[in-house]
Parts: C-alpha cells; sequence; structure tokens
C-alpha cells in the first residue's frame, strides 16, 4: 500500500493520529490518597520535591466535586467528571448516573480501554491498597490487577512488577495519608509523618525505575484524590480540592511550575497524548502541555 493511502486509511479508521512523545515507553501514575497540595510544601519529602526540580508542577491543580475518593479516582482514569462518567460518591462501586458512554467493557472509557484497544500488546497493570480502586478500571484491559493490604505491600508488588515486566503503563494507588487524616486528622504532625512515611515508598519505586533500566524513557506522574479539613473530605473549599500535580522524565521541562488550569480528569488525557492515543468525544481532559519540551 502507498504510504498516502495508508496514512489515509489511518485517519479513516479512527486510529493513532498523534505522534507518540519521542523516547518515552513507559508512563508510571502514582497517587497517594488524601495528599493534599498544602502537604507538598510543608511535609520532609526529599523524593517529591526531586520530582518537582527534575519536572513540571502544579499544586493548584483541581479535584471535581465531591472532593472524595472515588469519584475522583474515577475522574483521573477515565478523562472526565462524575457528570458524565457517573461515579458520585466517595465510596462508588457502580455509577449512580447512567454513564453518557460505554466501552467494549461496560464501563466509562478510561486509558486502560484506550491503551487495550490502540495498543492491544501493551503491558499495563494497576497495583493498589484501597480495595474501592478495583470498581473503577476494566479488569480484562489490564494484564496485572492486584490489590494489597497496605501501601508498603503495594511498594513491593509495584517493585516485584516494574522489574519483571518493565510496563508501558502503571497505575499505583497509595491509600495514605488518607487513613491518618480520616482517624487522626490532616495538617497535623502525624498526617505529615504519614507523608514521609509515603516519600520513602515513592523513592523505593523510583529505585527500582532506575534498576529496571527504564529511568531514561519514563514518564513519572504524581497526584491525589483530594485534600481534607481536620479528619473529613468532599468539601467545597481549596483544602479539600486542591491537589498536587507532578511529571517528569523524557520531554518534561525541568522546575517547570504549570500555569495552565489543571483537573484530575486531565491526567489521563496527558497519558493518553504522551502514548499518542486517540481519545474518545466524550472525554471533557486535555494534555497539560505546558509541562512539556517544545
Amino acid at each position: 500500500m502507498r504510504k498516502a493511502g495508508f496514512i489515509a486509511l489511518v485517519l479513516l479508521c479512527g486510529l493513532t493520529v498523534q505522534a507518540q512523545l519521542k523516547g518515552v515507553k513507559h508512563v508510571i501514575l502514582i497517587g497517594m490518597d488524601g495528599l493534599g497540595a498544602y502537604a507538598i510544601q510543608k511535609a520532609d519529602n526529599p523524593n517529591m520535591k526531586q520530582l518537582m526540580a527534575e519536572g513540571s508542577w502544579t499544586l493548584k491543580a483541581r479535584s471535581v466535586l465531591p472532593s472524595s475518593s472515588a469519584v475522583n479516582w474515577a475522574s483521573m482514569l477515565m478523562g472526565a467528571g462524575s457528570e458524565l462518567h457517573g461515579f458520585t460518591e466517595w465510596g462508588s462501586k457502580t455509577p449512580e448516573v447512567e454513564s453518557r458512554e460505554l466501552d467494549l467493557y461496560g464501563l466509562f472509557p478510561s486509558i486502560f480501554t484506550l491503551l487495550r484497544q490502540q495498543k492491544p500488546k501493551a503491558e499495563v497493570g494497576v497495583i493498589y491498597s484501597w480495595g474501592g480502586i478495583g470498581y473503577l478500571f476494566p479488569k480484562k484491559a489490564v494484564n496485572k490487577d492486584q490489590g494489597c493490604p497496605n501501601d508498603t505491600a503495594t511498594t513491593e508488588a509495584s517493585i516485584n512488577y516494574i522489574k519483571e515486566k518493565k510496563p508501558d503503563f502503571l497505575f499505583i494507588h497509595f491509600d495514605q495519608p488518607d487513613g491518618v487524616g480520616h482517624n487522626i486528622g490532616h495538617n497535623i504532625p502525624e498526617y505529615y509523618e504519614q507523608v514521609h512515611k509515603n516519600d520513602v515508598l515513592l523513592g523505593q519505586i523510583l529505585q527500582a525505575i532506575k534498576d529496571a533500566g527504564m529511568w531514561e524513557n519514563s514518564v513519572i506522574m504524581l497526584s491525589a484524590d483530594h485534600g481534607g479539613i481536620n479528619k473529613g473530605h468532599g468539601g467545597k473549599t481549596m483544602v479539600e480540592m486542591q491537589i498536587p500535580w507532578l511529571i517528569r522524565g523524557k520531554g518534561i521541562k525541568k522546575g517547570h511550575e504549570v500555569q495552565e488550569s489543571v483537573v484530575t480528569y486531565d491526567t489521563a488525557a496527558t497519558i493518553a497524548w504522551i502514548f499518542g492515543l486517540k481519545m474518545p468525544q466524550v472525554w471533557t481532559g486535555r494534555p497539560v502541555k505546558d509541562a512539556f519540551e517544545k
């Protein structure tokens, strides 16, 4: 087939039409439950701060409403807000509102759906500490689906998977510091001590990426679902809604504070853009292009 004809066929069939970010083979998304943006500058977290120094970041990214867990993890992975994907509560297991569109797995289209359809040979995994994550992605679309009892176990499982399989895309979910926030409180010494512990685990994952020989061709992202006040969340204050959004790696600006508006559903769109995936019309997320070198 002539080259021009092939290109026309690709466009006609709706396959990948954007170029993959040159040199990137892996994206690792790390989500820390209840990590408010306010905590980043206050905590003893050298690994998080190193990601900021080596990459791009904003501490003004926003959750969708309500600022609680399932609705926001769904939005992060599904590229749209609750009014479209239908997950509306902190512990949603199925959409309370009818999803505007369903994929071949019977869920609202997610980054996992796009990867499996457009890059069918991709190695894709989800490793998580909170069982609620297991309802927010199509299990048949991933190679690795592992729920863990705590963040330490999640870290160990992630390290093993990274070294063994070198995944194209891996979503790692930590249940902390949300547990401390609920049981003891946010913005207090115990909360920041937990953020420090999370940072230590983050460092172990970063080292595993290096040990696996993936460091130079990976993009690493760190974000959260919400912040919190006292022992709760779900409210409409900036303390509850503002989340960190950090990205470093191949093709990412260094030491750059993103000035663009970022909402959590832009995470899925950014990952799709990195991989050169065609995004569904129903997604409202946009890739955060200000984070990338020209």
